[in-house]
């Protein structure tokens, strides 16, 4: 009554039968026949739509079904197994549940690789309910790899499917299981082995593409290396094939997405994909998809997805990696037809996934001097990005913060126009937030904003952020973000123009004290020599100023700790301490005050010092000191 009827489904449920079914399969007086039967019917309703799914959830299903797996009767676990595998395929059910009791999980794979049904079914709901790395270390543990590999070589193919979907999220940024994955054998060969038979073109799209996303995976967390010819020579191919017009649409999403995500971080991968199979022209056909062609396209289900924007979407995420860190690919991208005019309207999109993809696209190719001279200058794209940080939703904040920078750097023609739109009041509200990223991309952005900016912006900054807030942000335990903060303080403090001297001494006039308590705190801390550079660094700019010097002068113990620095096994802190005291003692007027001031230095041993760094093989520690010496003289 209930197979393929949707409305006979939602009736026994409204009839309150579903109670009566799992009361059956938990008494154990009933027959196994009957209570297999009761299994078969909820897995017959399982197949129907999500509230029905939901339905069964809630009546406490899968409870039941998990009690039913430790039965010693093959066909009653089979049928509780193909309800489990309905219900976790519709994403619905908690994944904790199969994880609640790490018994489920042993039994599970002990009794794997007993039929085809028991195989395709566990390796279906592993696949489904894997969702943390909790649950990969889990499974793994539990000998989960050394259970998939052999079903790899099946003779069944709903087997070897979920198999390697099951593979792959286990896989997934996890790098101990990718290891343990890709020196897994079976036979005596290795899983990469293995999948490598799968991913060959005499097999079905769904499998090369399924065996091409394992390898990936397996990549990207470390299992593989980018230099493993699997990965350049046939998993790279194979994403490319899948972005092709004879594929389903499904395929061309999955091989876009699947490629950003494989040569994401490794430029050599990204050079060799820009120039395999016309990629980028291919995925520029994405671009003009809309949903009249989709009915002369192949489709496999999910009729009712808007195919235009997962299309775009998946364009824009390979986009976004392949010209990640190379100046001609970028160009090559720019030059798709009408693409600005599509990233800008997919950034007042109501859909936050294509808003997100267009917005990483864009801050890919924002990493372009010329684009951002021209073509970006051309397209006003800075207006729509601040319209997103100012609207504020989490999934594309971070990443049009961090675009927003690259568009505040000092050759950026959109600079000044940002800078009017209020860009600072929104730059301080991120460096003022709980989440890292933003608030690194708050900070950032404040930072290439003061650089080399006049007197006003600079006031405006310290004014909006606040004194509390900027020190604060010295004391984060993100060096990233403690980094970006001393180089905003290092620009508000700069020496460049000459007219910024009144601005150190004034600045340093109302913050000095927390300025140098901050340095000092930094400077004795368990720092990185970048951190402790960049600290030396606003040393020297305040010893740039003119009444600032003071606050150095005055200080015996900063002063002791140039000295140390100076005598440091690290180049790079000999010379921004050398590089502090050249500025301490510069004496271009004839100034009473330079004389005391070097005075008080060589007392200290400051001038026997530098002589005796003299003997530098460092010829940028050597120039700096020999300038600082001239001064003494």
């Amino acid at each position: 009554m209930v197979i393929g009827n949707n409305r006979q489904k939602s009736a026994v449920i409204n009839d309150g039968l579903l109670p009566r079914l799992l009361q059956l399969m938990i008494d154990e007086s009933v027959s196994f026949e009957l209570r297999t039967e009761s299994a078969v019917i909820l897995g017959s309703v399982a197949k129907g739509t999500d509230q029905h799914i939901q339905s069964l959830i809630d009546a406490g299903c899968v409870h039941v079904l998990l009690k039913g797996i430790f039965s010693v009767h093959l066909k009653y676990v089979e049928a509780c197994l193909r309800c489990l595998r309905s219900i976790y395929l519709s994403n619905k059910a908690p994944a904790d549940l199969v994880y609640q009791d790490l018994a489920i999980i042993s039994h599970l794979v002990n009794i794997l690789s007993k039929t085809a049904t028991t195989q395709e079914c566990i390796t279906s709901i592993f696949s489904s309910c894997c969702k943390t790395q909790a649950h990969q270390n889990v499974l793994y543990s539990n000998g989960m790899v050394a259970a998939l590999a052999p079903l790899l070589n099946s003779n069944v193919y709903k087997v070897q499917m979920p198999t390697m979907k099951c593979l792959a999220v286990i896989c997934y940024k996890n790098e101990s299981v990718s290891h343990a994955v890709a020196s897994a054998t079976f036979n005596g060969e290795p899983i990469p082995s293995l999948l490598l038979r799968l991913i060959a073109r005499n097999r079905t799209s769904e499998m090369q593409m399924a065996a091409a996303k394992c390898l990936t995976y397996l990549y990207r967390a470390g299992g593989l290396s980018a230099k493993n010819p699997i990965i350049p020579l046939k998993t790279m191919p194979t994403l490319v094939r899948m972005c092709k017009k004879d594929r389903t649409l499904e395929e061309n999403i999955d091989g876009a997405e699947t490629l950003a995500y494989l040569v994401e971080v490794d430029p050599e991968l990204q050079k060799i994909a820009s120039i395999t199979d016309h990629v980028i022209s291919t995925l520029a056909v994405y671009l003009k998809y809309t949903d009249v062609q989709q009915i002369t396209s192949k489709i496999n289900g999910k009729k009712d997805m808007d195919w235009g924007l997962e299309m775009k979407q998946a364009a824009f995420k390979a986009f976004a990696s392949i010209g990640a860190n190379d100046e001609d690919i970028r160009k090559k991208i720019i030059e798709t037809e009408n693409l600005m005019d599509h990233i800008l309207m997919a950034m007042t999109s109501d859909n936050a996934k294509v808003q997100g993809a267009a917005t990483r696209c864009l801050h890919s190719l924002s990493r372009s001097v010329q684009q951002l001279r021209t073509t970006f200058k051309d397209h006003s794209i800075w207006k729509p990005l601040m319209k997103l940080i100012e609207i504020g939703c989490d999934e594309v904040l971070a990443i049009a913060s961090s675009t927003l920078c690259n568009l505040l750097l000092e050759f950026s023609p959109s600079k000044e126009d940002i800078l009017e739109s209020g860009a600072i009041n929104m730059l301080c509200k991120l460096a003022s937030k709980e989440d890292p990223a933003l608030k690194l991309n708050g900070v950032w952005g404040l930072m290439n904003m003061a650089f080399q900016s006049e007197e006003k912006v600079k006031s405006e900054i310290v004014e909006t952020l606040g004194s509390e807030q900027l020190f604060v942000l010295l004391s984060d335990e993100d060096p990233t973000i403690l980094m970006k903060t001393l180089g905003l303080l290092r620009n508000l403090l700069s020496n460049k123009p000459v007219c910024n001297l009144v601005h150190i001494d004034s600045i340093m006039n109302v913050y000095g004290t927390q300025v140098m308590q901050a340095v000092v705190f930094i400077l004795e801390g368990d720092h990185s020599v970048d951190i402790k550079e960049q600290t030396l660094c606003i040393l020297a700019n305040i010893a740039d100023g003119d009444r600032a010097k003071d606050f150095i002068m005055e200080n015996e113990d900063v002063l002791k700790k140039l000295m140390s620095y100076m005598n440091h096994s690290n180049p790079q802190l000999q010379i921004a301490a050398t590089y502090t005291i050249s500025n301490l003692v510069w004496n271009e007027h004839d100034d009473a005050k330079c004389y005391h001031r070097q005075e008080k230095l060589r007392e200290l041993g400051v001038q026997r010092l530098l002589q005796k760094l003299l003997d530098t093989p460092d010829q940028t520690l050597f120039e700096k000191v020999k300038t600082a010496l001239q001064q003494f003289s």
